[in-house]
């Protein structure tokens, strides 16, 4: 919640519900996941829900995976870490990459001789999950 004030986000129960499933979830979440959670206490409507999670991913404290033709995924932002994706072009499946960053060594390089500062990516892999290729 201090994050986001810092980015110029009013406190709100809407807002802390939806940080605190997103946090909660260890993985990322679909609007309608977020929406229709025994946890929304506020109330807050579908709309809401998503008016929230847009203005999150545009202060950069949730990043939105796009599965192309599917529903988008949220997850949360933290400090000092990150997170790679694996994405099931067929079922949607999503898993955290479970190896260190491939690209970490080749950010800090560009970040290096291009002079950009707080560089960062979003790495996602898609492909077909073991399930879905059987």
């Amino acid at each position: 919640m201090e994050r986001a004030r810092g980015a110029g986000l009013r406190r709100t129960k809407a807002l802390e519900d939806v940080l605190s499933i997103l946090i909660a979830a260890c993985q990322p979440l679909t609007l309608a996941d977020i929406a229709e959670s025994k946890d929304l206490g506020s109330g807050a409507d579908k709309a809401t829900v998503y008016r929230l999670l847009m203005k999150l991913e545009e202060r950069t404290l949730i990043r939105r995976l796009g599965l192309h033709d599917r529903s988008a995924y949220y997850t949360m932002i933290l400090p000092g870490e990150h997170s790679d994706y694996l994405i099931c072009n067929d079922c949607g499946r999503i898993e955290k990459l479970d190896i260190s960053c491939p690209v970490q060594a080749l950010e800090k390089q560009i970040a290096k001789k291009s002079g950009f500062k707080k560089l960062y990516h979003e790495l996602e892999f898609f492909g077909q999950c073991p399930d879905c290729a059987e």
